[in-house]
């Protein structure tokens, strides 16, 4: 549950006891996000020993568990079976039960196209955030600017 407590803000040259909405996360939300973070963590540490099967399948299961805790189970249950997402559902978990069956890398690989089709509505977000960090957003800015700047004018095929 969420408490959304009142602040002191300066308005005009007077101060006001203004109302404003909270935005934190629950306490079981936080722990969502420790486990979504330890599961990126692992995944990495996994590509990094060369796509170290434990470690990939302990990334993948905190990172699941993460998910859950964040959003709830059935909001979970809901995102994965959406008729727009079974393509990339289909293909993560395919790409997790390779993983766990010895074949860390072609499970891998089949794992990040799902990601990149479950996730990718987040990538916009993404990039709009890293954009606004502090030193390096502005080069950020400028390289993802350029990347897109040739599709954007781009005719399409019919």
């Amino acid at each position: 549950m969420t408490v959304a407590l009142p602040t002191l803000r300066l308005i005009g040259s007077t101060k006001q006891l203004a109302k404003m909405p909270s935005m934190w996360l629950t306490d079981l939300q936080k722990i969502g996000v420790a486990f979504c973070s330890g599961g990126g963590l692992f995944l990495f540490g996994g590509v990094l020993m060369f796509f170290d099967r434990s470690m990939l399948a302990m990334g993948n299961i905190l990172f699941l568990i993460g998910l859950t805790l964040i959003i709830g189970f059935h909001k979970t249950f809901m995102f994965f079976a959406r008729r727009q997402k079974l393509k990339g559902t289909a293909a993560f978990m395919a790409g997790i039960l390779l993983i766990l069956i010895r074949w860390p890398l072609t499970g891998f690989l089949i794992e990040l196209y799902g990601i990149f089709v479950l996730f990718g509505d987040f990538f916009a977000t993404i990039a709009s955030f890293a954009g606004n960090i502090p030193i390096v957003g502005p080069y950020i800015q400028m390289a993802l600017q350029s990347i897109s700047s040739g599709r954007r004018n781009a005719e399409l095929p019919v």
